[in-house]
């Protein structure tokens, strides 16, 4: 089989009962079909109600005489070292119809090789395989007919057909899936810079692209979204001194980087600190000295293309994470922190002005610790600095702009960050990557930031000192005992 994308057609009986795609583009059958389930892929997520809606999708079109019914795209990528077909896309609706054979004719439990593979001990697995299951074995039974359950069941081995893509190249499989994703749904960026980066990692071998690829779906995919468009996007604007509105597939290129065929100044430099970075990291200089791996980041310097975008995505990923658990006993940089459980309270998580505001607060600190905290074991001194110093100047700075506003909007925050004539308004993110150490930032941030006089401070004043189970209640209490209102 040459490396070349391949595009076949197979009958549903074919696949999972003779392991054969039943024919190519030359017409002719492909087989053995070892068909596998690889460690990156998504547990099995369909539920009853979508293994019930395929059923009846084939028995209406069964009933219109439908001669072929199209059921969707298998993309397989096959490693031709083990004879093994990796199901990219298209794993969900193959385990359905494993399941609906089973649950038509009990006697294909044996018959199915792909039904023998052990999956993930996973809880939608355990979970969404015997309900659904379940499910369709009560519906085949629900028809009452013998001779209409064996047409059923000769329509679904013999007229249900999938699209089956075939490549030995898995970052061409990936690009496939997510073009084809991409015309089902809008994909969204940080999916669209996934496909991107894995076309740049055709140098990779197979496994080590296989990894990358299931380090990322364990991600949280919501917050890996978040990460990207309301962390990392905007701080690379506002640091540069530009509004940030709205990371889309028009402004993504900011997290393209530089290929490994750029040769500008430039693309040098920052491809020989990675390259540094990198022959250090394996070597056995950190092992030998105690030291901490090095990272090869900064959020406000270019990323370079392909797996180090994966590296970049996961380490941003854990930091955030690290920084919005309070939890006492987890994480390096936010524990037990007086002023960050004030913040927590649900009072301050609710609205759009709160969101708005605590989104400046934690950007802030991500920013502060990319550039002056080791990601991994830092000092006393370095948690000291952050957490009784540079927390207590951020939360100044960015709950000025909440006090000082009744209904706080993106405009509002935009104008603050780049200067207007509110108090305390100045470019927090700017400051911090001119810093060329913790203390001048900090002496910066003390010369910056002036207490609010009480005219100017909206919000509910009466029962500041407020405490409960050792929380206040009021986030101006820490405006009050850090000397920046005016009484």
């Amino acid at each position: 089989m040459s490396t070349a994308l391949q595009l076949a057609i197979t009958k549903i009986g074919d696949l999972l009962l003779d392991s054969t795609i039943s024919q190519n583009a030359e017409g002719k059958p492909i087989s053995p079909i070892n068909l596998a389930i690889p460690p990156y892929q998504r547990p099995y997520k369909w539920t009853t109600k979508n293994a019930v809606q395929l059923l009846d999708d084939i028995i209406e079109a069964k009933n219109q005489n439908k001669e072929t019914y199209r059921v969707g795209t298998l993309i397989l990528h096959f490693d031709p070292k083990q004879s093994v077909y990796s199901i990219v896309d298209g794993q969900q609706r193959t385990i359905t119809f494993s399941l609906l054979l089973m649950a038509i004719n009990q006697e294909y439990r044996a018959s199915i090789p792909f039904l023998n593979q052990s999956l993930t001990d996973d809880a939608y697995n355990s979970r969404n395989i015997p309900n659904n299951y379940r499910t369709l074995e009560r519906r085949i039974h629900n028809i009452s007919d013998n001779r209409e359950q064996l047409e059923l069941e000769d329509y679904i081995k013999n007229n249900c057909e999938l699209i089956v893509v075939i490549t030995e190249d898995i970052s061409e499989a990936f690009q496939f899936f997510d073009s084809q994703n991409a015309r089902g749904k809008k994909l969204y960026p940080h999916d669209l810079l996934k496909a991107y980066h894995l076309r740049e990692m055709n140098n990779l071998d197979i496994a080590q692209t296989e990894k990358t690829v299931k380090d990322w779906e364990d991600l949280d995919q919501k917050k890996l979204s978040l990460l990207f468009s309301d962390y990392l996007y905007r701080l690379k604007e506002w640091i540069k001194g530009n509004r940030a509105w709205e990371l889309n597939e028009h402004n993504i290129q900011k997290f393209k980087g530089i290929s490994r065929k750029g040769n500008y100044p430039y693309a040098q430099f920052f491809k020989g600190a990675f390259a540094y970075a990198d022959m250090v990291n394996q070597s056995s200089m950190p092992f030998v000295s105690g030291m901490n791996d090095l990272k090869p980041f900064q959020i406000d310097t270019p990323i370079i293309s392909g797996k180090s975008f994966f590296d970049y995505a996961k380490h941003y990923f854990e930091i955030l994470k690290d920084i919005q658990n309070n939890d006492k006993y987890e994480g390096y940089f936010i524990n037990d922190n007086e002023i960050v459980k004030t913040l927590n309270l649900r009072t301050y998580k609710n609205g759009v002005g709160n969101g708005i505001t605590r989104l400046l607060f934690d950007t802030a600190v991500l920013l502060y610790v990319d550039r002056f905290c080791p990601s991994e074991r830092p000092s006393k001194t370095d948690k000291e600095m952050l957490e009784k110093q540079f927390v207590m100047y951020a939360f100044i700075w960015a709950y000025s702009l909440r006090a000082q506003y009744y209904n706080l909007g993106w405009q509002s925050a935009q104008n603050y960050i780049l200067g207007n004539e509110v108090k305390n308004s100045f470019n927090i993110f700017k400051l911090i990557t001119e810093a060329d150490s913790p203390i001048a930032l900090l002496s910066s941030l003390s010369d910056k930031l002036s207490p609010l006089s009480i005219k100017s401070i909206v919000a509910q004043k009466e029962k500041i000192d407020d405490e409960v189970n050792g929380v206040y209640q009021n986030y101006l209490h820490y405006f009050r005992v850090n000397k920046f209102i005016e009484e």
